[in-house]
């Protein structure tokens, strides 16, 4: 038998070297520091047992052989339907097999609820195995009665060892693995308590191993700091393939899914949920949570329609702008970028004379929507200056378009999608930057087109006000 090769050797020798690892970022160093070199987290770096116990690297280890791309099945990848249909929208049209998705949200807001219902629906065509760490299997068949997700072929197990959850899963043989919560998981083979970054690596790298042999779908839940991030080390949204946040307010029943993460799809899809007693629905069209309805206007509300992956969203904006006595006049934002806020009070300032500075401004979205689209500044702008006029705004107009530093209007994507659902919510005039209509703005030759401003026909009894900047924006509407 040939020797290995010096190079291999030496890479063996490295490994055998104790060596100290990041449990935030992964890091790592040949000595021990209080202070990680990469993302300044203090505390953090300890010794890799794993490195410590790598065997020598032995030369010609069994691997399954290299093969063209154009003979690797792709279908054995392709998207199995949960059952659910806005969280197949957020995954991209199902899940995959072999796939390792981590649910995030705050307690309570439903993450149990939802993985219920989707494990209930997959339980009907295939085997699934749920694993609980945080209740009892009692609580969750007392969940599952009232939310009508009892099936045959949906397994349950209370547990929080590893290796027991291993034995199930060997068990069972599942197409489907739900752990609630990998921060509930214990493993013998580490050090810490569970919850804590070491324990939590370790677990997630089992599990991720364990459907990836299987092919086996799994749905981690994780938990959420106060800071809004995933509990436990960066590495955790690292190890696994869909990321996925659940929001909303505890005291709504609106839920919304969002991707973070996604190896398999979109990561601009929103899926909407109503979470009420009786379990959780998916909400097929939006449109219309997030408006307030009223029989008159009101000064300080403006209407935009935001786009969510291929989704548009029409969204109310409300600003409040009173005067203050303080010396630093307060600016709150809620559903909103507050730096985005921010540029558009500058702008409203400078360019339009605008009188803030002794006053307090406050702006929120409507519904608990996050609203992050640039095509909001507009809409955010109107809605301070008709605060600060105390003037509404006329009604059935929505505003769409980005607002520049200069005062300038730019013109956002998929402008006709968003009109036209505007269109077919009822609105009857829409406010958009010059050139939304036409492609950009750009002839063939990429000359820029001469665009008509002001009102344009854009469906029946649907009038569409283009503008340049900021002064004929408010011109046209005031």
């Amino acid at each position: 038998m040939s020797a290995a090769p010096a190079s291999l050797l030496r890479m063996a020798k490295t490994a055998q070297k104790p060596g100290y690892r990041c449990a935030e970022c992964g890091w790592r160093t040949t000595k021990w520091v209080g202070r990680c070199g990469e993302c300044q987290a203090w505390g953090t770096v300890d010794e890799d047992g794993a490195r410590a116990g790598v065997s020598v690297v032995q030369a010609g280890a069994t691997t399954a052989p290299a093969v063209p791309i154009g003979q690797v099945k792709a279908d054995v990848a392709a998207a199995r339907t949960t059952g659910v249909a806005e969280l197949d929208r957020v995954l991209g049209g199902g899940l995959v097999p072999g796939a390792v998705v981590l649910l995030a949200g705050e307690p309570g807001i439903g993450k149990s609820t939802l993985l219920l219902e989707a494990a209930a629906r997959i339980a009907e065509r295939t085997q699934v195995l749920y694993v609980t760490g945080e209740e009892s299997a009692a609580q969750v068949r007392l969940r599952a009665d009232r939310i009508g997700a009892i099936q045959d072929q949906l397994y349950l197990a209370a547990e929080t060892e590893l290796s027991a959850l291993v034995t199930h899963v060997e068990k069972v043989q599942p197409r489907m693995l739900v752990v609630d919560s990998v921060q509930t998981i214990g493993s013998a083979q580490s050090t810490g308590t569970p919850g804590g970054v070491t324990q939590v690596r370790e677990v997630a790298a089992n599990l991720v191993r364990l459907a990836k042999e299987r092919d086996m779908a799994t749905l981690i839940v994780g938990h959420v700091t106060k800071e809004g991030s995933i509990a436990g080390p960066r590495t955790l949204e690292h190890l696994v393939d869909v990321v996925l946040n659940f929001e909303g307010d505890r005291h709504s029943r609106l839920r919304m899914v969002r991707a973070i993460k996604n190896r398999f799809g979109p990561t601009d899809e929103i899926g909407c949920f109503d979470l009420h007693e009786r379990g959780i629905e998916g909400i097929t069209d939006p449109s219309g949570l997030f408006v307030s309805r009223r029989s008159e206007p009101v000064p300080g509300t403006c209407v935009t329609v935001t786009l969510e992956g291929t989704r548009p969203l029409p969204a109310e904006v409300q600003a409040l702008v009173a005067r203050t006595e303080a010396q630093q006049p307060r600016r709150t934002s809620s559903g909103l970028d507050p730096f985005r806020v921010q540029m558009v009070l500058a702008v409203l300032e400078r360019r339009l004379n605008a009188k803030l500075g002794g006053c307090d401004v406050f702006t929120a979205s409507v519904g608990g929507i996050k609203l992050a689209d640039p095509a909001v500044d507009l809409a955010v702008m109107l809605a301070v200056a008709s605060a600060a006029g105390d003037k509404p705004l006329p009604a059935g107009l929505v505003a769409l378009g980005e607002v520049g530093l200069a005062g300038e209007l730019r013109p956002v994507k998929d402008v006709r999608r968003r009109l036209t659902e505007a269109s077919r919510m009822g609105f009857k005039r829409a406010l958009v930057p010059a050139g939304s209509l036409e492609d950009g703005g750009r002839r063939n030759n990429g000359q820029r087109a001469l665009v008509p401003v002001g009102p344009v026909a854009f469906a029946p009894g649907f009038e569409v006000i283009q503008a340049e900047n900021v002064w004929d924006a408010l011109t046209h509407v005031t």
